[in-house]
Order: structure tokens, then sequence, then C-alpha cells
């Protein structure tokens, strides 16, 4: 079966040819390691997971690189500004290795928790910096970059088509809209490859022939895409946010370099909106995976509400929309704990969440075969083992029931013995301890169970 993707490069749906038969290689653009990710990352770094899912489920052999920005990202998009490890770790009083270590080794345990696969090579741009060298010095013999008094800089105006990626009309855009004017650069797009600095601050500079620095941000993926795909490479994925200047200026230096496509294939995501803007830091509006778990909320019930929307679509959060789909995805695992053994699943409702997956990764509509799927007249065990098939995809652990605690399990006996004395008073006392620790219990005629319905308490957000 055909995979359809929106291939942002050309603006349209295309069938995917992969470079090589039945492999496909996967750049997705990670984290800047100086603060906690948010969860607005997250959505598009279960992007990036979906993709590779997706294709494994269709049978290709997938090869994920996601890089680590540990150094050159600047607090503004373009060329000024500090770096932003640096800048957190001149706050601390730390190196930039101890303030990215701890945000490294987060970042990868919200990985685990969202059960996002981990990539095949996660290098950090740090490591690389042999590459990224070698990769300037190759487009200094190409004539397509010139030093400045604070960086080596790409000239924009000696290749053809700079910014056809991006979204914007490069020509009519004012100067300084995205890339801020720098009055010794020849064209105001010009970028940066390459930043000079006076000394090793924080350890997180290096000698070159042009004297100290550091890379820009841009360089960094082109160098370490090329180091583990080569180029050119399948599919790039990333945030919207990456089109008019990360993305744009990648294409600009490796294609520019190399003379051949960087990727064939560009996948952008959608804004997770907080209110009426895009969920982010420096608006103050963000959640983190450990602020959804005061509210109750899992991991994997945050990646369920992400499938809610198609990824080109921007997707409002709220506390009481993730909290409603949460509730969807308990209730889905609460029923599938009570199916029989799971047995031979249905090929015509897995072709049906195929067309779905395989139509430019429309994930609404492949959870709207689930639970066509859930509420069919269709025996419960092939139910069940249709259900795991598409978790393949989904990543939602649906053969994982609720874990009961030994605490709520001797509570549930308690209860029962004040039943039987009709201790009614005792019972609902006990009823509302087994609910805070976020199952509610109902009595039946064969005895109480259990319903996994998680505990909600309140965390203020400044």
């Amino acid at each position: 079966m055909d995979i359809k993707l929106y291939n942002s490069l050309g603006k349209r749906e295309e069938v995917f040819k992969p470079i090589n038969s039945g492999k496909v290689g996967l750049y997705s653009c990670g984290p800047t390691v100086y603060f906690t990710a948010h969860i607005g990352n997250f959505r598009s770094f279960i992007l990036s997971d979906i993709v590779r899912r997706i294709f494994e489920f269709n049978g290709y052999e997938v090869k994920q690189v996601m890089n680590i920005t540990d150094v050159g990202h600047l607090t503004d998009d373009a060329d000024q500004g500090e770096d932003k490890v640096l800048v957190e770790a001149i706050r601390q009083g730390k190196s930039m290795q101890e303030v990215a270590g701890p945000v490294i080794a987060q970042f990868e345990k919200d990985l685990a928790s969202l059960k996002i696969k981990k990539p095949h090579h996660m290098p950090k741009a740090s490591e690389h910096i042999p590459q990224m060298i070698k990769l300037i010095e190759k487009l200094f013999e190409n004539g397509l970059v010139y030093i400045l008094s604070d960086g080596i800089y790409f000239d924009t105006q000696r290749i053809e088509n700079y910014g056809k990626l991006a979204t914007v009309d490069m020509n009519g855009l004012l100067a300084g809209a995205r890339v801020e004017v720098n009055s010794e650069k020849r064209h105001p797009f010009d970028f940066a490859v390459w930043k000079f600095s006076k000394s090793d601050k924080k350890g997180m500079s290096f000698e070159t022939e042009w004297g100290w620095g550091y890379p820009g941000w841009h360089i960094e993926c082109s160098a370490m895409s090329r180091e583990y795909l080569g180029q050119p490479f399948d599919i790039h994925t990333g945030g919207v946010d990456h089109v008019n200047v990360h993305h744009t200026n990648e294409i600009a230096q490796s294609e520019g370099a190399f003379g051949i496509p960087l990727a064939n294939y560009w996948l952008h995501g959608e804004f997770l909106l907080s209110g009426e803007s895009k969920m982010s830091k420096s608006e103050g509006s963000l959640y983190t995976l450990e602020d959804l778990e005061k509210e109750g909320i899992s991991a994997l019930e945050f990646r369920y509400f992400t499938f809610t929307a198609h990824y080109r679509t921007q997707l409002k959060f709220s506390l009481e929309s993730l909290k409603a789909t949460a509730t969807a995805l308990r209730n889905l695992k609460n029923e599938l704990s009570e199916f029989p053994t799971p047995t031979k699943p249905d090929e015509s409702y897995l072709n049906l969440f195929n067309e779905g997956i395989n139509n430019d990764l429309n994930m609404p509509q492949a959870l709207s075969v689930l639970w066509q799927m859930m509420r069919s007249s269709q025996d419960k065990a092939i139910i069940h083992a249709t259900l795991l098939k598409m978790d393949e995809v989904l990543g939602l652990d649906l053969n994982t029931s609720y874990e009961i605690s030994e605490s709520v399990q001797q509570l549930v006996k308690e209860r029962e013995k004040a039943r039987l004395k009709n201790d009614w008073k005792e019972s609902d006392r006990l009823r509302k301890l087994i609910n805070m620790e976020g199952f509610e219990v109902e009595d039946t005629s064969e005895g109480q169970k259990l319903k996994y319905v998680a505990t909600i308490t309140n965390v203020e957000h400044n």
C-alpha cells in the first residue's frame, strides 16, 4: 500500500518513493538542551516517532537520527544574542556540560514515558565539530561563505532558489523581520555558519584556523545528518517554526556544498496552542510532562491527545480537553483488560487503519477506525488482537493494564470487610481513599471491581 506524505518542499501530497528499496533514512530535529522540554516540543517528537512507526508497520527498515543541540543555538532565531545553553550556564554558575547533562537525561526519560522509540543515533553537536569544520571548508571552496568581525557567514545571493522551502515571499520580506540586520552582512538573509568568541566560554568554544568560536545552529544539522544518513536522505521532520529559517538554511548550505538535495521529503508539524498562541517558554505558557503528572494525566494520555488532530493542524491545549481524552483512553484500557486472550486480528479493519495512517499520517482517521472496531459486533478476542496490532503504531501500551498497588488492594479488602459488617460509613470512607489513589470502585454481584480514573490534583503555572 502506498504511503502519501505532504512534502513541505513542493507544498503538495506525494507518494513516498525511497532512495533505497525497503529502507528509510529519517532525520528529526531534536532538543536544545538548556531547559526541560515541554509538551509543545513533544508534539513534534511524537510526530517523528509516528513517522518511524508507520514506515516500520509497512515493512520498511528505518534508520532514525535525532540531534542534541548542546551548543550553537542562539537566543535569536538568526545570528544575534548568546548561545542558549551558555546563557543558562552563566545564570546557574555552571559549565555548559553541567547544564546540558541533566536536561538530556530528563529528555531521554520523557521519551521513554511517551513510548517514543529511541532514535538509532542521538548525536551531540559538541561532539561533531570536526564534521562541521569540514563542511564549512567545503563552503569556502565553493565561494559561498565570507568572514566578518563576528563570524563566518553564508552568502545567500550566491545560490539559486534560496528560501524555496519557506512559506513566505523572501524578496518581499522586510529585512529584520526574521533575520536581524547586521550592517556588515552582504544581504539581510545571510546567516552565520560559525560565530567567533574571545575564549573557551564555559567549555563550549572551539579553536580553529579562523580562531576560537562555535558553530551556527543550522550547520550542526547539515553536518550530522550527512554523517549518519548521507546525502540525500529520505525524510526530514521538525516543527513548522523551523521552515522559514532553520530548515531553509540547512538546505542552502548542504545543497550549496554538494550540489545535491539534502532530503527528499520535508514534514512539518503544527503548533500545540496554549490559548491563541503557541506553547513556549518565552510566553510563560508551558507545561512539562511532570506538570501533567501532577494533574493526574500520564504521558501516554498526552500522546493519545496529540492523535486527535492531524499533525498539520494546530491543536488547542487545555487541561479540560486533555482530561476528557485521558478518560477515553482509560475507559478503553479498562474495557480491553476484561477482553479474552487475543487471537487473530481482523484484516479488514487493519486495512482501514492502514489506509488512515498511510494517508499523510492521518491519526484522527486511524483512531476512528480503532473505535469502530471496538464498538463492532466482532468476537472480543479478535477485537483485542486487532487493537494490539494497531498499537504497534499508536504506542499506547494497550496490552498493559493499570497497575493496582498493594496499598490499594489492602483498602479494597478492608472495604469488603466493612460491607460484610454493614458498616456503610467505613465503606464510604474507604471508597474515598481508593478514589484518591486513582481508582473508582464499583460494587457488583461478583464483588468489587476497580476502574482506573487517575488522581486529579491542582498545580499552578506562572
